[in-house]
């Protein structure tokens, strides 16, 4: 592996130039053992150590004078003439020689005793080496989940020399081992958290608690592959607990059987039906004892995998039990940084780093800070962009000579400036720099900003308060009563402030759960919410009626709308927008959401009132203020687990084996099982004989348009499983492209080259093989039994060019112009296998999820989720032509079609988003906007 690091402290030879770099530095994890065992003794025994370099100088020594003594009788042999036993000299020589080597022989037998003294006593800190080992690799591989994540050795043997003089002394060396091991592991997960994004701050104690498991032989390949990726179910069985375990959970049983510890699981899974039902109904489910054997044979990493098949959305609270259970509680707790802990540990040579997330400015903390520190008059600032590096650079230079602070904002705004700052910081001289100097930076994640600066810089993430209560907060904290006073109508102002406000919190917030929120994740900023924070003051003021119908526009259309490019975003923004910007939150006791936690209070209350009511509100959102279904919160858990472990995946080394079979044998199983199940190609020609193109018929044309698609993909996918068995086997060489496809393969994922020639999907690799060969048996029956009564949407490639085809049938059949032709839609009670004719006109589709609410058969509307349900199966539509069609006005939900639960999709060049498909307007009770505001979609295909 390769680590950018510095040559050993610079800073003390100031004639050295700084920006000495060893670039490219090959670090082995044994050569790496040995320099911190080096490291460890000589802070530990610097007796040992120094001993041991006496020995190894008196023996190289000894060694030389042997080597002179040898080279004198061989001088003395050669050169003598006649008998060399009369030679009297060449005698003595021996003689002394024999007297000298002896004495040599003593003394070195006498230090390779020592030495093996000494080395026994240095191997008894080998823990500490491999612990410290093992530690470093966690940390220089963070990169591969962000690019800011970058920390250098020397960096990190500063906290490892800091940590063994800071640790606890002990009588013996076992127990000093643990004090040093316990310590520095602690403190170093305190030092890198300060530099991680909260999401990624469990990961890494995750990651730190299952390597050093690993080392210690606690943790299986097999099983640990399993969490990350889930697996191959090996075994077909109907789900014995259909009415409550998912379709998802019995096939992640169904694969988890597959593996030793867990053999039989699933045959015996009806035994303890009433055991595993409790996990699943329980709010706390990570807890819960295993039924029957299981609990007693399995280990605390084992129950994991059962606790990621049930119920994934508490994989996070496990993990957390877990790390508590392994390394402490101390390592699951909020880590807060502190600027003066930072700035305590910078110098001038350290730039310190605020790396941000979208909607924050760590700027005002600073000034605060600066203020604190004395120096608010003495720190210059200015913001990066084009044309400012001259300027940054000239600022800078004036800082250094009188001991000023800097503060280069937006770093990641001047990538090109990059290369020039880091050679500007690399050739800072120790000797002439003031020592009040701090150089002060701020970027977004960038790729391009230079690693040397992050590896050697003191890093701090910012990032906006989470939760509707920490929003609101930050907002009341800001504002004053004067502000409120100067109103002409303070009472409709501070109702409609407290509205805008939690409208502002609920549009960040949705943001967390994912596509339920809002297919795209908006980056709403305290900009968007104090420029419709002026506009509510200036428009209440100007108007002698409270102007809603402008409020709305501004905000909704303009403020926040203009950041909003998805138009089913725009809707539910506007619906959300709705139920806070208008006559009744004026109303003295009105209620935001159905508990009453969030509601109006009494407007005679000041700034202070207020806040002490935002004190009051839970720290945890529930989805009933965001208009979402409690179901919400397990998505979100969901999708928060796996991307937990999505990052864990992308910090395996490239070398790890499973169940003692090494990575290519474990790819050329997958590859064979994959070669088994795909089946050859349609014949192309067969099928246009068969369907030739006809006027009166479009569906031929989107069949043979279906099977190209299909045969394209199928080709790739046979070449590519072909090259990488001749490349397993050696037979061709294994290139840059074939070894993403093996990573991809051993991961359980979908290789790039796949995708690329695909269909949208969120499938792993196993269910996207079976997916694969469900949607060919669709068209190989279509080919043989002719164009099916009911279709299955979900087997299209391009489900566009059928919905059109279907269009362009009506409208030749009626001759009618297609473009005055729209859909009407009527939910059919029968199932899709009960169906055997075709309608009269337009078709039948089935194959569809309702994501957020269900299909209820009896009452024929669209009703609430059930607990614990995410996605229910919808039921056969009816989409019949109908020409100038006038869409209802109430009575439906118009309901989004998406190929993929993300949603969100670009446009193609065909002008069609690449994953939305149509809307179909679906009979409800309930107004629209309470299914917009659940986030209610019809989906093609789920994730597993």
């Amino acid at each position: 592996m390769y680590i950018t690091t510095k040559l050993p402290n610079p800073h003390y030879s100031p004639e050295v130039s700084t920006n000495v770099t060893l670039i490219n530095f090959t670090l082995s994890p044994s050569g790496l053992e040995d320099q911190l065992l080096g490291q460890v003794v000589a802070e530990e025994r610097p007796d040992l150590e120094e001993a041991k370099n006496h020995l190894i100088i008196s023996n190289a020594k000894m060694k030389q004078e042997l080597k002179e003594i040898e080279d004198e009788i061989l001088f003395r042999l050669s050169s003598t003439e006649g008998n060399p036993v009369d030679d009297e000299e060449l005698i003595q020589v021996l003689g002394a020689s024999k007297i000298k080597a002896g004495e040599i022989k003593a003394k070195v037998a006498v230090a390779e005793k020592t030495e093996q003294d000494i080395d026994t006593t240095r191997l008894e800190y080998v823990p500490v080496a491999v612990r410290t080992q093992i530690l470093f690799f966690c940390v220089s591989d963070l990169s591969n989940v962000d690019p800011m994540y970058q920390y250098s050795l020397e960096w990190f043997l500063g906290i490892f020399i800091a940590g063994i003089a800071d640790s606890q002394t002990a009588d013996t060396v076992k127990e000093r081992i643990g004090n040093i091991n316990e310590f520095f592991t602690f403190s170093l997960y305190s030092n890198v958290c300060r530099s991680l994004f909260e999401k990624h701050k469990l990961m890494f104690a995750f990651l730190l608690c299952a390597r050093i498991m690993m080392n210690e032989n606690k943790i299986d390949m097999t099983e640990w592959r399993y969490l990350l990726s889930g697996g191959m179910p090996v075994q077909e069985l109907i789900n014995p607990a259909g009415s409550w375990l998912s379709e998802r959970g019995w096939q992640d049983i169904l694969s988890l059987s597959a593996l030793d510890n867990f053999y039989n699981m699933a045959e015996r899974f009806t035994e303890h039906l009433q055991g595993f039902k409790r996990i699943f109904d329980s709010n706390q489910p990570h807890r819960e004892p295993l039924p029957g054997e299981w609990d007693t044979k399995l280990d605390s990493f084992q129950k994991l995998l059962v606790l990621r098949c049930l119920r994934a959305d508490c994989l996070i609270q496990g993990l957390q039990d877990f790390v508590s259970a392994h390394l402490g509680q101390r390592f699951i707790e909020p880590q807060t940084s502190d600027l003066s802990v930072v700035f305590k540990e910078s110098s001038p040579f350290t730039p310190l780093i605020f790396v941000l997330s979208p909607g924050c400015d760590p700027a005002a903390d600073l000034y605060k800070f600066a203020d604190v520190m004395q120096f608010s008059k003495k720190m210059s600032a200015i913001s990066l962009g084009q044309g400012q590096g001259p300027w940054a650079e000239i600022m800078m230079h004036a800082a250094m000579e009188s001991g000023q602070w800097v503060f280069f904002q937006n770093c990641h705004l001047a990538p090109s400036w990059m290369p020039a700052l880091e050679t500007l910081i690399g050739n800072i001289n120790p000797a002439k720099v003031h020592k009040d100097f701090r150089l002060w930076l701020t970027s977004l994640p960038s790729n391009k900003f230079p690693v040397s600066i992050l590896q050697n810089g003191s890093k701090m993430t910012i990032e906006p308060p989470k939760g509707i209560k920490a929003n609101l907060q930050k907002t009341y904290l800001r504002l004053t009563n004067d502000f409120i006073s100067t109103s002409t109508k303070t009472t409709q102002l501070k109702s409609l402030l407290l509205s805008l406000c939690l409208f502002h919190g609920i549009a960040l917030e949705r943001r967390k759960f994912g596509p339920l929120g809002f297919n795209i994740p908006y980056e709403f900023t305290d900009g968007d919410l104090n420029i419709c924070i002026s506009q509510l003051k200036m428009f209440l003021d100007e108007y002698q009626d409270t102007p809603y119908k402008v409020l709305k526009y501004t905000a909704g259309e303009i403020n926040y709308g203009g950041r909003v490019t998805d138009d089913w975003d725009r809707r539910c923004l506007l619906s959300v927008l709705e139920d806070f910007y208008s006559p009744s939150v004026l109303i003295d006791d009105h209620v935001y959401s159905s508990s009453g936690v969030y509601r109006q209070i009494d407007t005679s209350l000041d700034i202070k009132g207020y806040l002490a009511y935002i004190r009051g509100l839970p720290i945890n959102d529930t989805p009933e203020i965001f208009g979402l279904h409690d179901n919400a919160n397990i998505s979100f858990a969901q999708n928060e687990a796996f991307s937990l472990l999505g990052a864990v995946i992308r910090l395996q080394p490239r070398a790890a084996s499973a169940g003692g079979k090494t990575r290519e044998e474990i790819v050329e199983e997958i590859v064979g099982g994959i070669v088994e199940k795909i089946p050859q190609p349609f014949r192309v020609q067969e099928v246009m004989e068969k369907y030739p193109v006809l006027y009166e018929e479009s569906m031929n044309t989107v069949l043979i348009q279906e099977v190209i698609r299909y045969n394209n993909l199928l080709a790739v996918i046979s070449k590519s499983l072909s090259d990488i068995v001749k490349a397993l086997k050696g037979l061709v060489v294994m290139s840059s492209e074939l070894e993403l496809m093996a990573n991809s393969l051993f991961k359980n994922m979908v290789p790039d080259m796949w995708k690329a020639k695909a269909y949208p999907s969120l499938k792993p690799l196993a269910s996207w093989v079976s997916d694969l060969l469900q949607r060919i048996n669709f068209l190989q029956r279509w080919i043989h039994n002719g164009i099916p009564p009911v279709f299955w949407i979900s087997g299209f490639f391009f489900p566009q060019a059928f919905l059109t085809g279907t269009l362009q049938n009506y409208a030749r059949r009626s001759g009618t112009a297609i473009d005055t032709i729209g859909f009407d839609f009527k939910v059919i009670m029968k199932s899709g296998t009960e169906i055997t004719e075709k309608p009269n006109s337009g078709c039948y589709i089935h194959g569809l999820f309702l994501e957020g609410a269900r299909w209820d058969n009896e009452t024929g509307q669209v009703t609430e989720s059930r607990p614990k349900e995410l996605h229910t199966e919808m039921a056969v539509i009816w989409l019949i032509p109908e020409p100038n069609r006038k869409p209802p006005t109430s009575g439906v939900y118009v309901c989004p079609i998406y190929k993929t639960l993300t949603r969100a999709g670009t446009l193609s060049t065909t002008g069609h988003s690449t994953n939305y498909v149509m809307s179909v307007e679906l009979p409800t009770h309930q107004s629209q906007r309470h299914w917009i505001k659940r986030g209610v979609a019809l989906i093609c295909a789920l994730d597993y």
